[in-house]
């Protein structure tokens, strides 16, 4: 039986299409209190800007932004992969904005995300992964299940939404 839900790996043209549905994604994620970079106030035109800027480094083949869709065909979570580009960081990429809309979480979306990440980073050639997340979220703990090592961390180093620094953990996964 075929799941209700699928990642997409998008493209210059697809992306540019879920723009609206990765807005709507990135608003819900900093109102509902989490440090992926921005703070508030947030509106749906901030987050949509946001998104455009991507679009040339997408078009090059930098970025690669994967979006989960659920029932009906609702935006359900999206993830991203920067491809290193430097010659002596060719074998990693930095995992960025793994977001999963506030109503539909606990439903495995995030490791569905972070598997599909893993699938785009070996047929890119990446054999090590990194991240960071405030220490002791949700998503943290998320990580740690999947098999990513605390590398360390760093107080005070990521504003939350409401302006009050917070410690980030860095992660990381060898996934050879």
């Amino acid at each position: 039986m075929k799941a209700p839900w699928a990642v997409e790996e998008l493209n210059e043209r697809t992306f540019v299409s879920a723009i609206p549905d990765l807005a709507t994604l990135l608003v819900d994620a900093v109102e509902d209190g989490a440090s992926v970079g921005f703070v508030m106030p947030f509106t749906h035109e901030d987050a949509t800007a946001w998104w455009r800027e991507l679009a040339g480094e997408i078009a090059a083949g930098h970025i690669v932004v994967v979006l989960l869709r659920g029932e009906g065909g609702r935006a359900a979570g999206t993830a991203q992969l920067r491809l290193a580009q430097y010659p002596n960081q060719r074998h990693r990429a930095d995992v960025a904005k793994v977001l999963v809309h506030s109503s539909m979480r606990r439903k495995g979306f995030g490791r569905a995300l972070m598997s599909a990440l893993e699938d785009v980073a070996r047929r890119q050639g990446r054999t090590l992964l990194v991240l960071d997340t405030i220490s002791g979220c949700d998503a943290a703990v998320m990580y740690e299940r999947l098999g990513w090592t605390r590398a360390g961390e760093i107080p005070r180093y990521a504003a939350m939404p409401d302006g009050t620094l917070a410690p980030t953990t860095y992660y990381f996964k060898d996934i050879r």
